[in-house]
C-alpha cells in the first residue's frame, strides 16, 4: 500500500497540493514562532526580555497550531471526498479498510515529511523577521540575537507530522468503513446530512466562544487592555464553530436567494440553485477559509482598535506591555490574512479543477463557456456573501464584549471602514480563484472534459 500512494501522489500531483501547502505553511509558522524559544535560550538574554519572546511563541504559535490542524483536516477531507470513486473500486478488486487506511496515511506522511524539510528555510526566515519586529517595537533588546535550534525543528516538524497523521486518521475512518455498495453510491452522490460529529464540534466551539464573550463582558470588565486575553480567542472560537457547520449554512442561508437566481438569472442561476443544493459539502470546504479570514481580522482589528481608542482617552501613552499586546494583535492578523488567504485560493483551486468533468456534462448538454463562468461567478458571490456574514456574526463575540468591558458600550466607535476592506479582500480572492480555474478549465475540449 506504500507503493500505491507512491505511485497516488505522482500521479494525482493536484489533488493533494492544498494538503501539501497547509502542511508547509503550518509548519513554516510553527517553525518560525517556536524559533522564539531558542532565542529565549540563548546567552545574556534578559528576564523582560524572555518574557517577550515565550509569551509571543506560545501564544501566536499556539494559535497558529489550531489553525494549521483545522486546515490539513478540511484539505485532507476534500481530497479524499474527491477520490471516493477510487476508493469504491479499490474495493471492489478486493482492498480491505485497513489497507485503504495505510495507503491514506502513507501518503499523509510522505507530504509531511516533504513539507517539513522545505519548511525549514522560509521557517528560519520567517522567526528572524518575526525577531527583527519585536526589535523594532523596542520590546526586544537590539543585542538579541535569533537562534534557530532543537525547540524549532522539533516542534515544526513534531507538531506538523501529528496534526497531519491524526487528520489523515480521521479522514480514513469514515471512506474505509463504508461497504462498496456504499462507496459507489457516496462517490456518485454527496451525504444529505452532516455527521453528527461535525455537529457537535460546531456546537460545542460556539458555545465555547459565547462562554468567553460572557466572561469578557463580566469578569475582565474594568480589566483595561488585560480584557485580550478572553476577547481575542472568542472570533476564533466562533469562527471555526461557524465553519464546522458550513454544509448547513450552505444549505440554509446560501439557499434563500435561490428564487430570485432561479427567476432572474438565467440558465446559470438554475445552474447555481442546483450546486447549492447538491453541493453543499464541497462548498463548505471553500466557505471555510472565507469565515475563518472575516471573523478573525474583523474581531482582532476592531478590538485593537477600540483598546487604542481608549488608552488615548484616558490621556495615556502606551506602556512596553500595551505595545506587546499591539504587536501580537497585528502579528495575529497577518499570520490570518496570509494563511487563510492561501488557504482560500488553494481549496477554491482545488474545487473548481475537480469539476472539469462536471463543467465538460454541462456544455455537452447546452451550456456555453459564458454560462458556466456565470454559473461559477455566481457561486462565488453566494459563498463570499455566506462567509463574510458568518464571519461578521462571529467577529462579534469579540468586538460587543470587548468594547463593554473596556468603554462601557456596547458599539465601537469605529466605522465600517475596516470591515469593507476585509469584505473587498476576501471577495476578490475568491473571485479571482474560481474563474481564473474555471477559465483554465473550459479551455479542454468538452468531450475530453467529461470523460474525467
Amino acid at each position: 500500500m506504500l507503493s500505491l500512494a507512491l505511485r497516488s501522489l505522482r500521479h494525482r500531483a493536484t489533488a493533494f497540493v492544498a494538503s501539501f501547502l497547509a502542511m508547509l505553511l503550518g509548519a513554516v509558522m510553527i517553525m518560525s514562532f517556536a524559533s522564539m524559544l531558542d532565542t529565549a535560550g540563548g546567552t545574556g538574554v534578559s528576564d523582560a526580555n524572555v518574557e517577550t519572546l515565550v509569551t509571543m511563541a506560545s501564544v501566536v504559535g499556539g494559535w497558529s497550531l489550531i489553525l494549521v490542524l483545522f486546515a490539513v483536516t478540511s484539505t485532507l477531507s476534500l481530497a479524499v471526498r474527491q477520490r471516493a470513486t477510487e476508493m469504491a473500486l479499490l474495493k471492489s478488486i478486493g482492498a480491505t479498510p485497513a489497507q485503504l487506511r495505510r495507503m491514506i496515511l502513507g501518503e499523509t506522511a510522505v507530504l509531511a515529511v516533504a513539507a517539513v524539510a522545505l519548511a525549514v528555510l522560509p521557517g528560519m526566515l520567517g522567526g528572524r523577521a518575526l525577531l527583527a519586529l519585536l526589535i523594532d517595537t523596542e520590546q526586544v533588546a537590539p543585542d538579541v540575537t535569533h537562534v534557530f535550534g532543537p525547540a524549532a525543528l522539533s516542534m515544526g516538524c513534531g507538531i506538523t507530522f501529528v496534526a497531519a497523521v491524526g487528520s489523515a486518521v480521521l479522514t480514513a475512518r469514515r471512506t474505509t468503513g463504508l461497504r462498496v455498495t456504499e462507496s459507489l453510491m457516496d462517490a456518485t452522490a454527496e451525504p444529505r446530512r452532516m455527521s453528527r460529529k461535525r455537529l457537535v464540534g460546531g456546537i460545542v466551539f460556539l458555545l465555547l466562544a459565547a462562554d468567553l464573550a460572557v466572561v469578557t463582558a463580566t469578569v475582565m470588565h474594568g480589566e483595561g487592555s488585560d480584557a485580550m486575553q478572553t476577547a481575542g480567542q472568542t472570533s476564533i472560537w466562533a469562527s471555526i464553530g461557524f465553519a464546522l457547520l458550513g454544509p448547513v449554512l450552505v444549505r440554509r442561508v446560501a439557499g434563500l436567494p435561490a428564487a430570485p437566481l432561479e427567476r432572474f438569472g438565467g440558465a446559470a442561476g438554475h445552474l447555481t440553485v442546483q450546486n447549492v443544493r447538491q453541493r453543499a459539502h464541497q462548498m463548505a470546504g471553500a466557505l471555510m477559509p472565507i469565515i475563518l479570514f472575516t471573523g478573525i481580522a474583523t474581531g482582532t482589528l476592531y478590538m485593537q482598535d477600540v483598546d487604542s481608542a481608549a488608552i488615548a482617552a484616558e490621556g495615556l501613552l502606551k506602556n512596553d506591555e500595551q505595545k506587546s499586546i499591539e504587536t501580537l494583535n497585528f502579528v495575529v492578523i497577518g499570520m490570518v490574512v496570509l494563511f487563510a488567504a492561501i488557504m482560500l485560493i488553494n481549496t477554491l483551486v482545488a474545487t473548481t479543477t475537480y469539476r472539469r468533468g462536471e463543467f465538460g456534462r454541462q456544455r455537452l448538454t447546452g451550456a456555453t463557456p459564458g454560462q458556466v463562468l456565470a454559473m461559477v461567478t455566481l457561486e462565488s458571490a453566494v459563498l463570499t456573501v455566506t462567509g463574510v456574514l458568518f464571519g461578521a456574526v462571529a467577529s462579534l463575540f469579540t468586538i460587543l464584549p470587548f468594547t463593554f468591558a473596556r468603554t462601557d458600550t456596547v458599539l465601537p466607535d469605529s466605522g465600517p471602514g475596516t470591515f469593507l476592506a476585509i469584505v473587498a479582500v476576501a471577495a476578490v480572492l475568491t473571485m479571482a480563484a474560481s474563474l481564473a480555474t474555471a477559465v483554465r478549465a473550459l479551455r479542454i475540449p468538452a468531450i475530453e472534459a467529461a470523460a474525467v
